[in-house]
């Protein structure tokens, strides 16, 4: 089963463009599917329209009264599927602004069949490009996807910053097993938990890959929730907790996760 993940607010506009894309990509799969999305407060009609959709699609909402931010979201998102889900289940997360299409989890769940842990969306993989960023942002962009190659080396990754996503269901039951609460542990750093989640899955030893896919910024219709700041300040705060020399992240983790597999052997 594909259970797919989708943080939402305020996105009245873009749901019915995206949930159309999204039925036809997902009837054209040989694959049962349950979809859970976590409206994260909004003060528009995405509530009323999800829970219309929830009618004729295999669709569960959690509500948030109040907008926590999408740390919080992806954290109430990934217990839930983790709690749901089968170890023979793909788990795929996408965005709701019609930024990221459905047409590519055909072959992100390819990929994770294949025996990869973490598949990654990718625009910097070849094939892959992106459309209606502008030149300042497209830079940002590239900017701190370096930022992240130095600070977090993964072989082969090339796209750190996006969350469209696919993962074996096995995977993310043993983080947050073994994690708990901290597996997203940067709630309020606004995009950090994207960076946050596959740093700590190369931790317990995830294995990754990449499919091209073009981020279509140009179809997006809704305000956009990062606050650059706030994020860029989330990642200054993972490379002192992940590379502190007292029990940071990449040895502290890396100990307890050691004592952990053998007790749970």
């Amino acid at each position: 089963m594909l259970i797919i993940l989708m943080p939402a607010y305020n996105e009245e506009e873009s749901l019915p463009p995206l949930m159309d894309k999204l039925k036809t990509t997902l009837n054209a799969l040989d694959e049962d599917y349950r979809i859970v999305v976590c409206n994260d407060g909004s003060n528009d009609k995405t509530q009323e329209m999800l829970e219309d959709y929830a009618k004729t699609f295999p669709l569960e909402i959690i509500e948030h009264s109040i907008n926590r931010g999408l740390g919080e979201s992806s954290r109430d998102l990934f217990e839930r599927a983790a709690l749901i889900s089968s170890n023979e289940d793909i788990i795929i997360r996408f965005d709701c602004d019609d930024t990221h299409e459905p047409k590519y989890i055909p072959s992100i769940v390819e990929k994770v069949r294949d025996g990869n842990d973490v598949v990654i969306a990718s625009r910097f993989e070849p094939g892959g490009s992106q459309y209606g960023v502008n030149t300042y942002r497209s830079f940002i962009s590239r900017s701190a996807n370096i930022f992240m190659k130095i600070f977090f080396p993964i072989p082969g990754l090339k796209e750190y910053s996006c969350g469209y996503r696919g993962y074996d269901a096995k995977i993310i039951k043993k983080a947050i097993s073994f994690y708990g609460n901290d597996f997203i542990q940067l709630k309020g750093l606004g995009f950090t938990c994207t960076l946050e989640k596959i740093v700590k899955l190369k931790i317990i030893g995830a294995k990754f890959a990449e499919v091209p896919f073009d981020l279509r910024y140009d179809q997006k219709v809704s305000d956009s929730k990062m606050v650059s700041s706030l994020t860029t300040l989330g990642y200054l705060v993972m490379v002192v907790l992940y590379h502190w020399p007292f029990g940071g992240w990449r040895s502290g983790y890396k100990k307890l996760y050691k004592k952990w597999i053998i007790k749970n052997d």
